[in-house]
């Protein structure tokens, strides 16, 4: 999984929206849209799968590029990172992605962000966090731009060095050498898959809990067009709860409960939660899906959803985000 990062890095993490550096010609001269740049490009050689990517996807990725008052920061994949997929994926099931303009048009989203950064921005910012940063693309997930001896990555693609900084009149495209993808797990299947994992398996008893409770609960998380915000109780956490999780998992009304008051509605990442901190005084309420309030605070040791410490946050998923707690937080009861 990506962006398991441990808690308190939260606050030396970098989340930035690209702000808007000056671009097109030194002498002021147009050179065209980054949609404009791609086809000429594609005409050269060169960008030729991702010009067919855009054409088949749904027509608001061209749109967006071709937008003369746009500010984008576009990762473009070369034809060789796209030929690496197509001999991943299998050309068949490439060509069955290609008929898909929406599936098309979430990747190549991904591959955006709003705001315009030249190489020099990004440097920049890698200076001030060297660990790295994130950004939120035009898809709405987050990449991870990150850097070493080696060179400089978005997510698990390395910009190529020699193709920076290809300037248009509304942005910038950064050319990468891997296709990279958004997260199309719902927080259900990350669950399932994070339980297992045969190596180091995690929120088994999780699982058991969701399966034994309420339908409702993995219909919540299963379901593709929700938003949610999940604080998953690692293993031990439940485990401490010793007799008294059997008690609880025998009774379906009351781990309904529990289990809805470890989400709420709406996708709030870390950075979020550490902005509302800030503008709360160190302490804010949030109402969970059991429609019951959580606290949510920071002390010397860290960041606090009622009892339980948040250990790891912002595991994405398509339909929301994993934040993960040491301890099964309970709603208040006989209110």
């Amino acid at each position: 999984m990506r962006k398991l990062l441990a808690f308190l890095m939260v606050m030396s993490l970098s989340v930035v929206a690209f702000g808007v550096a000056a671009y097109g010609d030194d002498d002021g001269e147009e050179r065209g849209t980054i949609a404009d740049l791609v086809v000429a490009t594609a005409e050269e050689g060169e960008f030729t799968i991702l010009l067919a990517a855009v054409l088949a996807a749904d027509e608001a990725v061209l749109e967006a590029l071709a937008d003369p008052d746009g500010e984008f920061t576009v990762f473009a994949p070369t034809d060789a990172a796209f030929a690496d997929l197509i001999e991943e994926m299998g050309e068949e099931e490439f060509n069955e992605a290609l008929e898909d303009p929406e599936f098309l048009a979430e990747i190549l989203f991904y591959h955006v962000v709003p705001g315009v950064a030249k190489s020099e921005d990004v440097l920049a910012l890698l200076e001030a966090s060297p660990e790295g940063f994130s950004v939120q693309t035009a898809q709405g997930q987050y990449v991870d731009v990150t850097a070493d001896e080696d060179g400089v990555y978005v997510d698990d693609a390395a910009l190529v060095l020699d193709m920076l900084d290809i300037m248009a009149d509304n942005g910038v495209i950064h050319v990468i050498d891997t296709v990279i993808f958004p997260e199309f797990r719902t927080i259900a299947e990350i669950v399932v898959d994070a339980a297992s994992d045969e190596d180091e398996p995690q929120f088994t008893l999780l699982l058991t809990a969701v399966l034994a409770a309420d339908e409702a609960v993995l219909e919540a998380l299963s379901d593709e067009e929700a938003a949610l915000t999940v604080f998953a109780p690692v293993d031990a956490a439940f485990e401490a709860l010793g007799d008294t999780l059997t008690a609880v998992l025998e009774d379906t009304e009351l781990l309904t409960t529990i289990l809805l008051y470890h989400a709420l509605d709406g996708v709030v990442y870390s950075y979020d939660v550490v902005e509302l901190l800030e503008a709360n005084d160190g302490m804010f309420m949030v109402e969970m899906l059991d429609g019951s309030e959580a606290v949510v605070s920071v002390t010397e040791d860290g960041i606090f959803i009622n009892e339980a410490q948040i250990v790891i946050t912002d595991i994405e998923a398509y339909n929301g985000v994993i934040h993960v707690i040491d301890a099964v937080i309970l709603p208040p009861m006989g209110e």
